[in-house]
């Protein structure tokens, strides 16, 4: 067996939080519950068994990267967007890439009317799920009907020994203009500051990381207004830059993906997580090498032409070290 001396050596005080949109991770079936009929082999898309399965390999390839380099494994927790059920999810993790990970994963069908959840996957050898849970966004469209968008779900359990509470967002797109669209992005943020503010009654020192693609930057009132009413510290804040984010869209870049933690994380302490580094994981292979778009991430897809890259965001990760 050749031994790869460029592999970092395995960090065992460290673990990896990441969070990724896949970017519209839809199986072959034809589901009578979502808008899937874009992603079907028949389909204007063409979404056939050979792309399904690309998709997976590359998909799984850049999850077991994420942290590499500082930890020298695979990230112990992936918070997940853009996923249409559980079969994909059991497709992803039995990927080659990750079928050494020990990956199981917590998800829940919610009401969204692309028929894309949230949910996170975890290594079972590092994290124990004690209790999961989701909550819905109660939106209406001009006309007084229901807009159903993605629900935000709740994971608490052990890490390393250490009691953790994970919440994994996707806000609603600017699709309809960013002003227009605020209010969508302040009900989940107000939402999300509910369960905050629920887990901090049963602890105050509960340790709350917040992760999602939440279609606003840091700067943005939606994300702003959580770090004002709690203890909450986004390291994103100084991450984006003019040439650097997670989505780029007409040339110019977003940081919509991002990692919240509770400022827990930064108390010296010799036996629990602290917050080490957080990061945009940007990595070559994830971008488009050439052309107009040469820099952006890799995409499957452009519209209706196949791409056959990773997806339309970049991940993020948050390194914790005891």
């Amino acid at each position: 067996m050749t031994q790869n001396f460029n592999a970092p050596s395995i960090r065992h005080n460290m673990q990896t939080v990441a969070f990724y949109n896949v970017e519209n991770l839809f199986d072959l079936e034809d589901s009578k519950y979502t808008h899937d009929s874009d992603f079907l082999p028949n389909a204007i898309r063409r979404w056939t068994q050979k792309r399904y399965d690309n998709k997976l390999l590359k998909l799984g390839h850049a999850i077991s990267k994420i942290g590499q380099e500082e930890t020298g494994k695979h990230p112990a927790i992936v918070g997940l967007a853009e996923v249409e059920n559980s079969t994909v999810l059991e497709d992803l993790i039995a990927s080659k890439p990750l079928e050494y990970c020990n990956y199981d994963y917590v998800h829940f069908d919610s009401l969204d009317e692309r028929g894309i959840d949230v949910a996170l996957l975890y290594d079972t050898t590092a994290f124990e799920v004690l209790n999961s849970e989701t909550y819905t966004i109660s939106l209406t469209d001009d006309d007084g009907t229901p807009d159903y968008t993605r629900d935000i779900l709740l994971v608490s359990g052990i890490l390393d020994g250490e009691t953790i509470h994970f919440i994994v967002n996707h806000w609603s797109s600017r699709r309809e203009g960013q002003k227009e669209s605020e209010f969508k992005r302040l009900a989940s943020s107000n939402k999300v500051s509910e369960i905050i503010a629920s887990l901090c009654t049963e602890d105050e020192n509960a340790k709350i990381m917040i992760m999602g693609d939440f279609n606003d930057n840091p700067q943005n009132n939606s994300l702003k207004q959580l770090v004002e009413a709690h203890s909450i510290y986004n390291p994103y804040e100084t991450l984006r830059s003019f040439s650097r984010g997670t989505v780029k869209h007409r040339r110019q870049w977003f940081l919509f993906d991002q990692i919240l933690l509770s400022n827990i994380f930064f108390k010296s302490s010799k036996t629990d997580f602290e917050f080490f580094k957080a990061e945009i994981f940007d990595a070559d292979f994830l971008k488009q090498y050439k052309g107009h778009y040469k820099g952006a991430p890799f995409r499957t897809y452009a519209g209706k032409k196949y791409k056959g890259g990773y997806s339309d965001h970049f991940p993020v990760y948050t390194i914790l070290k005891k």
